[in-house]
């Protein structure tokens, strides 16, 4: 039972959305690699997308993140990774080293 002299939280209404996407980019681009730098105020993730025997690559897409909306996004990421699996099986990483050595996903500092 609520003790009415403590006040109770205010609940929002739940506000939706109306989320719009230009035609180029609902094609979405395809990356294999994303280079990751950080201060202390943002996020810098640089996407590209790496060809065999190609040694250029330049970045298709670059996104920038306050920390707390990276934490935000991947908690959703971890999540939507676990609902995937649980419908369709382990998502394997094959050709990926096990020695812990990254590949496609770098971590870098500013």
């Amino acid at each position: 039972m609520a003790n009415p002299k403590q006040p109770q939280p205010v609940q929002q209404p739940q506000q939706r959305l109306n989320i719009a996407i230009d035609e180029a980019v609902g094609e979405g681009t395809y990356a294999n690699l994303v280079l990751i730098a950080h201060t202390a105020a943002e996020f810098v993730l640089d996407f590209a997308r790496v060809t065999p025997g190609v040694p250029k690559t330049k970045v298709q897409s670059r996104i920038i993140m306050t920390p707390q909306h990276l934490k935000g996004f991947a908690k959703a990421l971890q999540e939507n990774v676990e609902r995937f699996e649980e419908r369709f099986g382990e998502i394997k990483l094959q050709g990926m080293p096990t020695d812990g050595k990254e590949f496609g996903f770098k971590s870098g500092h500013e």
